[in-house]
């Protein structure tokens, strides 16, 4: 048939990896093993790994390769009925791509300004008039107001639109443009993009773990992620988060795992792929978490010096005493004595009380890790320019990566539609493609584009995915008929799925499937969905006010979790009419 192949087997690794890596690697994973107990949360991660994330991977990439289609394609000559499961991983393909470039526009963004001496997120632009310092910068911190309002430009709540700004759909406008010239005919250019695009960021991976180690507070930084705090493993939304993390990071659901192995030969080794990718996708995460904690325990511990420093000056000029005699090693000591002998005088200076612990403490994940932690720890290491090129390089990589995955998960089906005739060229095609979602993504180069950003992070790329996912599995199991799929696999594999696959395939992963998803609309009911706007008089890390959802927007997140959903009932619904 006239179907691309892929020019060999590392390639197609690869592209499966670049997929599976993504942003979420770095600035997720880390995080979610901080917040749940460092080294304790690696125990539900395995757990959902095992009994979830590695069946569903092989199912999906047994599928593709078996069928050779790609999602609609492959879901209807699997059942008509079940039409709507391709249909529904496809919109969720579209809805995603749409706000993942816009993510990597904004590291396009900091990667231009990052050339600039010195960075311009570390000192504040003077004022209108030259005076002083601009306000709102002043207030707030440099890396805040990069961020928020050179960035961003965002407006104080979600209602306001703002208006569009020009720098960001410039970089969005080369987003696309360097996705569409990476796909435009399909896996014949991805596939050779895939080399750079998925390799490069394990060097700058290494090198920074390398540099990472050599500063000071690294060890702290690591100690806090790994030490396991088992207690958190009695909390049920530890293995909410432990199943979710898998699964999305797995990439599974999106139907750009169907497509990728629907371009491999028939027979090929789909249960040993499927055990690499997932296995890659885990150490990568772990490894990740490495540099990321060593520079966040380098950053904690120069925010904990400074506040020493700090107390220490107040104290030296309050009692007179000679430069130096106070230093940070015998700091408490000093406080002691001070305190004993000079309580009113200690009360009176409001020393700031200063623990590293609190320091570690302050987690964020996400976009916030990427702009605004990291970005703040750059600044104090030596060569800062050089270590923000790399950072957002990698980054950058990491996100085009991935993005090749969405963007075939939405090509693949579309050139398999009879609807469009073969005679339009695939160049054509994908250009179409990349025109419409950098015209419908302009929305998020808004001043409230951010806010958007997170609602179809949380609704579309969530709720969805587990849906769609449950029915593949159904699908599979008690449509197509295991007995059947195990034939299947076998003849293309030379082995017979074995007891795990069996147990897994059959009851344990769409159980799983089913109680992490009730799980999760419980806790999305209970809590009325907030957001966190940016307001730089308020208090408090990060400079964030909490606030509810108006109901219009409630009903956006709604319908955004729902329609991709809904197309699994409507194709069965319309067949049965039929």
């Amino acid at each position: 048939d006239g179907r691309p192949k892929w020019d060999n087997k590392f390639q197609y690794i690869l592209s499966c990896i670049g997929f599976a890596v993504g942003l979420g690697n770095v600035w997720r994973f880390p995080y979610l093993c901080q917040i749940h107990g460092g080294g304790a949360f690696l125990i539900p991660y395995i757990i959902a790994l095992l009994f979830e994330g590695i069946p569903l991977l092989h199912l999906e990439l047994a599928l593709g390769q078996c069928l050779r289609k790609g999602s609609i394609g492959a879901w209807n000559s699997i059942s008509p009925y079940l039409g709507g499961v391709g249909a529904g991983s496809w919109m969720v393909s579209v809805l995603v791509s749409l706000y993942y470039n816009t993510v990597l526009t904004w590291v396009m963004w900091y990667f231009i300004n990052s050339f600039q001496e010195p960075l311009p997120w570390s000192v504040c632009p003077l004022n209108e008039n030259r005076t002083g310092l601009n306000e709102e910068c002043y207030e707030s911190t440099a890396v805040n107001y990069f961020w928020y309002r050179k960035t961003l430009n965002i407006t104080p709540d979600v209602t306001e639109t703002g208006t569009l700004q020009w720098w960001l759909i410039l970089c969005l406008a080369t987003c696309w443009a360097i996705v569409y010239l990476c796909t435009i005919r399909g896996i014949e250019t991805t596939g050779k993009a895939i080399y750079v695009t998925a390799l490069f960021p394990y060097l700058v991976l290494t090198i920074f773990l390398i540099h990472g180690l050599t500063l000071p507070g690294a060890t702290d930084g690591l100690a806090y992620l790994f030490t396991p705090n088992l207690n958190t493993l009695k909390n049920p939304r530890v293995w909410l988060d432990a199943a979710t993390q898998i699964f999305f990071s797995l990439s599974l659901a999106f139907g750009g795992l169907i497509a990728f192995s629907s371009y491999n030969p028939p027979k090929n080794d789909c249960e040993k792929d499927a055990v690499t990718v997932a296995v890659v996708n885990s150490m990568t995460s772990l490894y990740a978490s490495i540099p990321v904690f060593s520079v966040l325990g380098f950053k904690a511990t120069t925010g904990y010096w400074d506040c020493l420093d700090r107390n220490i000056i107040s104290i030296i000029n309050e009692f007179d005493l000679p430069e130096e005699s106070i230093i940070r090693q015998n700091y408490t000591a000093w406080i002691s004595f001070l305190n004993s002998s000079y309580p009113e005088k200690i009360a009176g200076l409001k020393l700031k009380s200063c623990d590293l612990q609190e320091f570690l403490d302050q987690s964020v994940s996400g976009t916030g890790l990427a702009f605004i932690i990291f970005t703040q720890a750059i600044i104090l290491m030596p060569g800062s320019q050089a270590w923000a090129i790399l950072f957002f390089i990698m980054l950058f990589c990491l996100g085009l990566s991935s993005m090749f995955g969405n963007i075939e998960g939405v090509f693949t089906p579309l050139l398999e539609l009879p609807v469009i005739s073969k005679s339009i060229p695939k160049e054509l095609l994908s250009g179409i493609i990349c025109l419409i979602c950098f015209l419908i993504a302009l929305c998020f180069t808004l001043g409230s584009g951010s806010y958007w950003i997170d609602i179809f992070d949380s609704y579309a790329g969530s709720l969805p995915l587990l849906v769609i996912a449950f029915f593949e599995v159904i699908g599979v199991v008690y449509v197509y008929k295991i007995k059947r799929f195990s034939k299947d696999v076998t003849w293309m594999t030379g082995r017979k799925p074995n007891l795990y696959w069996q147990i897994t395939w059959r009851f344990i992963s769409p159980l799983l499937l089913l109680i992490v998803f009730v799980a999760f609309v419980t806790l999305q009911i209970q809590k009325p969905p907030s957001y966190a706007a940016w307001n730089p008089k308020y208090e408090g890390f990060p400079m964030k006010e909490e606030k509810v959802y108006p109901p219009w927007v409630l009903a956006i997140c709604v319908l955004l979790a729902v329609l991709p959903c809904v197309f699994v009932p409507l194709v069965a619904l319309f067949h049965l009419i039929k």
